[in-house]
């Protein structure tokens, strides 16, 4: 059916029923509705897409672009900025083409898969350590501030080579750049303007003074005609970066735990299975019902989606989560199997804009979940599935605390 004007424009982001299940809205707008007009938290609207080939479709295609601080896009916040996507450091870098290419060449470099894996024992031992901590101060402990939280903080502060001691600073100037609601113009501005300068002043420590990081490298690297990144696209990438090492892996690993705990029988099959973890890592990203806001795209030009024409200047949320579970892609799309295979999930995005930081992801995921099963065979939930509490205000989703015994 191609959505009709006539048809209520919803709120969004659509809210959760329960922090582990799927709004029922995304099934009837799959089936009847997949382009759906949409109220932003800013008050502007927007188009949403539900369906797996639609968002893949977006993901995807050149036309559908990041240019979200053109005049006519939709902003997400309701604040001057409008929000993570229309902020100085979307801005910095480039968004599309050659430009962009170029950019994820020379960070890309950082982030095979091959050199993630030689990071996994260290990542375990973080693991060890921070679990050795959580059992010492006792039970019923937060899994989320024990773990979740700290571990993919001190992975990304190494890799920048920032110091960790700062992650604080670094989680509240995060917070507001992902604000959509939680945070008023004055403060967000005042917290940007300090994490721009901090990051500048430690990309001009490191030009002093290089060392084995990725800032570091990418001042010494050039491009194939002898170009270096500029200052403002080096401090843009560290801030990228560091946002994005720190919210969503920290908020994945929470809920991932959440999932297997809230069902022991997942738990039990990886206790007794432990050659599953990494397609159960795989399968708690597709089946994630929260994971936030959705990746929003501008159309610069008219666009055919599905049966529905877009004019030029539309700007289109995909939903990845919806797209996840999307039947007639995934066979028993809203049950959790663990041993799912294939499983083509867009939980990282597609296309040229794909997650960047994936198999680092991944790896903090698998690290974590096989210490947890050696460490803590007998790990619970110390509240109800449904008593959770979802993080609010903010593009990115996740449980405010994962209260754990064992």
């Amino acid at each position: 059916m191609v959505h009709s004007e006539g048809e209520r424009t919803l709120s969004y982001p659509i809210p959760n029923p329960a922090p582990l299940d799927p709004p029922e809205e995304w099934e009837r707008l799959r089936g009847g509705c997949p382009v759906a007009g949409v109220r932003l938290p800013s008050g502007d609207e927007a188009k949403l897409v539900t369906r797996y080939e639609d968002v893949k479709q977006v993901l995807s295609d050149p036309r559908f672009t990041r240019r979200l601080d053109a005049d006519d896009a939709a902003r997400v916040a309701d604040n001057e900025s409008g929000g993570v996507f229309n902020t100085s450091m979307s801005s910095a870098l480039p968004q599309t083409g050659e430009g962009h290419l170029r950019w994820r060449r020379m960070v890309s470099k950082w982030f095979t898969a091959k050199r993630m894996m030689a990071l996994r024992p260290g990542i375990e031992e973080m693991a060890e350590r921070l679990i050795d901590d959580m059992v010492e101060q006792g039970q019923p402990a937060d899994l989320k501030a024990s773990l979740g939280f700290p571990l993919p903080v001190y992975v990304i502060c190494d890799l920048l080579g920032v110091p960790a001691a700062d992650r604080d600073r670094f989680s509240y100037w995060s917070d507001t750049l992902l604000n959509m609601t939680r945070y008023g113009e004055e403060e967000i501005a005042a917290a940007q303007r300090e994490f721009v300068e901090y990051m500048a002043a430690h990309v001009a420590s490191k030009r002093a003074e290089p060392g084995d990081d990725l800032i570091s490298s990418l001042l010494a690297e050039t491009d194939s005609e002898g170009r270096g990144m500029s200052n403002e696209e080096l401090v843009a990438t560290g801030q990228g970066l560091l946002v994005a090492g720190h919210e969503t892996t920290a908020n994945m690993i929470g809920k991932m735990v959440a999932m297997l705990l809230s069902d022991r029988q997942r738990w039990e099959r990886l206790l007794t299975d432990r050659s599953l973890v990494r397609s159960t890592v795989e399968e708690a990203l597709r089946f994630d019902a929260n994971p936030g806001f959705g990746m929003p795209r501008y159309i610069t030009e008219e666009s055919e989606l599905g049966e529905t024409s877009l004019p030029r200047g539309t700007t289109v949320v995909c939903s990845m989560a919806s797209a996840n579970r999307d039947a007639s892609v995934f066979e028993g799309a809203d049950d959790m199997t663990l041993d799912r295979s294939p499983n083509p999930h867009l939980a990282f995005g597609a296309g040229a804009h794909s997650c960047l930081g994936q198999s680092l992801a991944r790896t903090e995921l698998q690290g974590v979940l096989e210490v947890l099963l050696r460490r803590l065979p007998s790990l619970e939930l110390a509240v109800p599935a449904e008593q959770l509490r979802q993080v609010e205000g903010l593009v990115v989703g996740g449980l405010r605390e994962v209260p754990v015994r064992w």
